[in-house]
């Protein structure tokens, strides 16, 4: 049988695309092993699928002072050590990254262990755990045309970003039926991230009243961040989080408002949603969504509110102008080459494991 090691992890976006590749990699024939850390989100998040985990010890590289930074390089060795000795253990044929911190010590270890090891880059630039263990991969995937610049062209592939097949099973109905909506009316699905998002949850509640005249919202707005005021606002739901109902939820939605994370925003287009994008702030992030999201709107997929420029006119004014244009969205997102990254990324998977053996 062939053998496969997926890594990554600290946040949900280096651990959903490792998932999204489980059932195809499964019915290829490939035994998979995750090697995550101890206690991250990796491991709560594979728990329920029937893949042997492995915690290892990780650090985080941090371009700041933090006293952390004296413990964590210890810690990072502790990890290459005993990724090493999974690695030797396993025997796979093949390792495939994610990224995310916990993935350097992995990535390290399979290079001194003579085994190929295939990267994934969601951002338009790639990390500084990504840029660690460029060097040590044969093939970098990545989501957006622009990357390719900041790869060396011999590895880089443009693959776009493994997307959950159960995001594809959504039924519309079920989703308007679940939460008591309309099918007569048009819905907005209002999605701030996993920890919610103040100011988008603020401006979309300060327009709700207008937006109501017209659209349905679906809110999902963070931990803790619900509002009692809105509870019986009709055409109106909100909730912290959804996990199972999401599928329906995006077949319902006939336009979305979104941050720009790389994975959230992928799952948009591959679901072919239109979409309005609100990305972080460069004040509370390295910028990435900024650049996400200019690389979505320049592609004709999505229309961008820089945070700074948020206001409710101009949250107003977009909604309405993407629902009136939504269509030409949807048919740029239906041109993109983005689609179908499952597909791609295990004939690289396949071909890689392939000439190492050559």
């Amino acid at each position: 049988m062939k053998k496969i090691v997926l890594t990554g992890g600290g946040t949900a976006g280096h651990v959903t695309p490792n998932i999204a590749l489980l059932p195809e990699l499964k019915r290829q024939g490939y035994d998979v092993s995750y090697i995550g850390s101890y206690e991250g989100i990796e491991r709560k998040l594979m728990e329920e699928f029937d893949v042997p985990y492995y915690g290892i010890s990780s650090g985080k590289f941090r371009r700041y002072f933090d006293v952390k930074n004296i413990t964590d390089p210890f810690r990072v060795i502790k990890g290459y050590m005993q990724a090493v000795s999974l690695i030797k253990k396993i025997k796979p044929d093949i390792v495939f990254s994610k990224g995310g911190f916990v993935s350097v010590p992995v990535v390290l270890a399979s290079k001194i262990c003579k085994r190929p090891v295939i990267i994934h880059e969601s951002d338009m630039t790639p990390g500084l755990a990504n840029k660690i263990c460029i060097p040590s991969a044969k093939k970098i995937c990545t989501n957006f045309p622009e990357t390719l610049e900041y790869l060396p062209k011999e590895k880089a592939v443009l693959t776009g970003l493994p997307i959950r097949r159960e995001l594809f099973s959504g039924n519309k109905l079920k989703g308007l039926e679940f939460w008591g909506l309309s099918a007569n009316k048009p819905v907005i699905l209002v999605i701030g991230g996993s920890l919610g998002a103040v100011k988008i949850n603020k401006a979309i509640r300060e327009i709700l009243s207008e937006l109501l005249k017209t659209f349905q919202v679906i809110h999902i707005c963070g931990k803790g961040k619900t509002d009692s005021d809105f509870d019986k606002t009709k055409g109106y739901v909100q909730f912290e989080y959804i996990r199972r109902e999401l599928p329906n939820l995006f077949d319902a939605a006939d336009i979305i408002v979104s941050r720009a994370g790389a994975n959230a925003i992928c799952e948009l287009l591959a679901l072919k949603k239109p979409n309005v994008l609100i990305p972080l702030s460069v004040k509370a992030s390295r910028g990435d969504q900024i650049l996400n999201a200019d690389s979505f709107k320049k592609q004709g997929f999505s229309a961008v509110i820089p945070e700074e420029d948020l206001t409710n006119e101009s949250l107003m004014g977009t909604i309405n102008s993407m629902y009136e244009n939504r269509r030409r969205y949807i048919e740029n997102m239906e041109k993109s080459e983005l689609n179908g990254a499952i597909d791609k990324i295990m004939t690289i998977i396949n071909e890689t494991m392939i000439e190492e053996k050559a």
